[in-house]
């Protein structure tokens, strides 16, 4: 064998052995990408269970959420349904309630309206207004109820008062004579409400006057005690109270006195500055009435009065300090004393004798 062949031989073995090489490495590549492709599927596949689990979830839970909205809502639309039943049920009890009490007004002022017809019918054919002896606030308590009342329950007190006074008129199917005494009563009717019209026209004169009499005694009243006060007459009988002097109008000096001593004098103060002058007069005078030098009584029948010695002791004689001041002794009425018994005792004797 030459030496060419013998060279393309080796060259042909070592091709083979690098393709051989190449093989192995491109089959390993394989095989690791091939491991790899089913590691991904592997971890697709899970992911997509775990997806649809965690759908299937959130798709019941928006179902419960939907369920639970149709429930609150039917739940919403019975409470309201609740709640305007009860509210229907309240206004037509509150309407019932309402209607009774007007009812039972009605039905009340009714009766008060027949009593005070019945009241009002003269014995005499004509209704006299008072009496001379009656007291003359008797009327005021009535018009303070009336006057306590509003528009309305005027309105109706007058509705329910003109439905009892004024009869409807049945003047179908009668007869001449029949309408000639219904006009008669029909007279009569006016006549005495006239008379009753002339009745209250004399008892508002005489609640007015009534009312300017209190105001007048008001006044007067006012007057006494605001000059019992020291004020002005008019000072009380305003719309406001009076001013507080706070200072003098005539002194040209600072007023020292506070302000509730200022408010004191008004209630009364005056009386008490007044009252305490007279006492410090009184304790003034008095101090001096027991700080007086006191002379010495003078002695009678040897003794002092007041002064009396111990038993067997005498008084002291004259000479001594302050008896030049005492004033002279009076005369011993000892003898006139026993010619007035012997007087007494002779006039029964005398009369005695008479007899």
């Amino acid at each position: 064998m030459s030496d060419d062949e013998s060279a393309y031989s080796d060259a042909e073995k070592r091709k083979k052995k690098g393709d051989e090489g190449a093989n192995f490495l491109k089959n390993r590549q394989q095989m690791k990408m091939s491991e790899l492709d089913e590691q991904l599927a592997e971890y697709i596949a899970e992911w997509r269970k775990q997806r649809q689990k965690e759908e299937d979830e959130l798709n019941k839970l928006k179902d419960k959420q939907a369920k639970r909205k149709i429930l609150r809502a039917e739940e919403e639309k019975k409470l309201s349904e609740q709640k305007k039943a009860e509210e229907e049920r309240k206004m037509r009890e509150e309407s019932e309630r309402k209607a009774q009490e007007l009812e039972q007004k009605r039905k009340r002022l009714e009766e008060v309206e027949k009593k005070r017809q019945q009241m009002m019918k003269p014995n005499d054919g004509v209704k006299k207004f008072g009496s001379k002896g009656g007291d003359k606030l008797s009327n005021i308590q009535a018009a303070k109820g009336e006057l306590g009342k509003t528009k309305e329950q005027l309105a109706e007190e007058k509705k329910i008062a003109m439905s009892i006074r004024v009869q409807p008129l049945n003047l179908d199917g009668l007869q001449p004579s029949q309408l000639k005494s219904k006009a008669e009563a029909m007279w009569a009717l006016v006549v005495k409400l006239e008379t009753e019209k002339y009745d209250m026209e004399e008892r508002m004169k005489r609640q007015d006057y009534d009312l300017k009499e209190l105001k007048e005694r008001q006044k007067m009243q006012l007057r006494h005690k605001a000059t019992k006060r020291g004020l002005e007459p008019e000072a009380l009988t305003g719309k406001h109270p009076p001013k507080i002097q706070t200072a003098s109008k005539f002194e040209r000096r600072t007023d020292r006195r506070t302000y509730d001593d200022k408010k004191k004098l008004f209630e009364g103060g005056l009386n008490d500055l007044i009252r305490e002058d007279l006492e410090k007069r009184w304790s003034e005078n008095m101090s001096l009435f027991e700080s007086r030098s006191r002379a010495r009584l003078p002695k009678w029948f040897g003794e002092r009065p007041g002064k009396k010695g111990k038993a067997g002791e005498e008084t002291p004689e004259d000479g001594e300090e302050g008896e030049a001041d005492l004033p002279p002794s009076p005369p011993p009425p000892a003898e006139e004393s026993e010619e007035e018994e012997e007087e007494e005792e002779k006039e029964p004797e005398e009369e005695e004798e008479e007899e």
